[in-house]
């Protein structure tokens, strides 16, 4: 920070920011100005450092767009300084949803109504960012995305087994139905853009006065790709039509919400992208989501992530494969 100039004197008012189950955010002050730290956790995983490092690049590449995010104040690649990559962020004032709900919220099914809509906003305002134009150019390419998709999931659900304890993904039923039912109706062709990654209702940050959107946070999965995954994730962790949500990802009170319906209209309202294909990225996204969340098990499990969040986690993994294979079952 002495470096790069920002601020003078002691680090003071430190606070540990919650909510997340991944890495670490520590909001503190130094001198008249507020930061947000940003790192992986204490026991971080083998790609820890460089998520962090494409969050940081996402971070700056959008500074100007009107997609709402954290501003990004500084980072640093190196990992000698803090023993991980970080980044410096500005405070948002904002609330996670799922965290609570503030009383203007909580009394008007209404605004709750509308807070469903601001997250397809969200994502239409992201998947409308030119990537190449903000410095996000994917050098490798393209081609493959997704017929990639499933055994590089697959891959990282096997890599689990580095960790020690962790019995297998045996007790989740349904991984070799869904990944052969995804990898035989692999969309044939889509228009890249910027996806988040990790695109629901505790990745975003409300305003306190109305029902925009303040931020959307946790880029550690953004990349270049097929932004219809964000809408299918974002369907993946709403409740269905029979109440249904495996995910963990809940508001109370939920009435007033939008149904994944009203979702699905809001966001073909102002795309020109093609969803016929949108159940394949809502199995997808219960895929990809589940492998994500047995890996903090994985890691509870060996002592390197709290277990109570690990086991947690592994019910809503168990959920999302059964959803999944619902979903696969209704013949989509």
């Amino acid at each position: 920070m002495d470096l790069q100039k920002l601020g003078t004197g002691p680090i003071h008012s430190p606070v540990l920011l919650t909510g997340g189950t991944q890495n670490i955010l520590l909001k503190f002050s130094r001198g008249d100005r507020e930061y947000v730290l940003r790192r992986p956790p204490l026991h971080p995983r083998s790609n820890g450092n460089e998520t962090m490092r494409r969050e940081a690049r996402i971070l700056a590449a959008l500074a100007g767009t009107p997609v709402p995010h954290p501003a990004l104040i500084a980072a640093s690649p190196d990992e000698r300084i803090l023993g991980a990559a970080f980044l410096l962020m500005q405070p948002v004032q904002g609330f996670n949803a799922t965290m609570g709900l503030p009383p203007l919220q909580a009394s008007d099914a209404q605004l709750r109504h509308a807070m469903g809509l601001a997250l397809v906003d969200g994502i239409q305002a992201l998947g409308k960012v030119d990537h190449r134009a903000v410095g996000l150019d994917d050098p490798a390419g393209l081609d493959g995305y997704l017929e990639r998709q499933v055994t590089r999931w697959l891959t990282q659900l096997a890599g689990y087994a580095e960790y020690p304890g962790w019995a297998g993904s045996d007790d989740i039923d349904g991984v070799d139905v869904v990944a052969s039912w995804l990898q035989a109706r692999v969309p044939r062709a889509f228009t890249p853009g910027i996806i988040h990654g990790d695109y629901h209702l505790a990745n975003v940050l409300f305003r306190f006065d109305g029902v925009g959107l303040a931020a959307i946070v946790d880029w550690e999965l953004s990349t270049i790709g097929d932004p219809l995954i964000d809408l299918g994730w974002l369907l993946a962790t709403w409740p269905d039509e029979d109440g249904d949500n495996p995910s963990g990802v809940i508001v109370d009170p939920w009435d007033g919400f939008p149904t994944q319906r009203e979702l699905v209209a809001r966001y073909a309202t102002a795309t020109k992208r093609d969803l016929s294909a949108l159940p394949w990225y809502c199995v997808f996204a219960c895929f990809k989501f589940g492998i994500v969340l047995e890996g903090t098990h994985a890691r509870a499990v060996a002592g390197k992530a709290q277990r109570d969040i690990g086991d947690r986690m592994h019910r809503s993994a168990i959920g999302l494969f059964q959803r999944a294979l619902k979903l696969i079952g209704r013949g989509t």
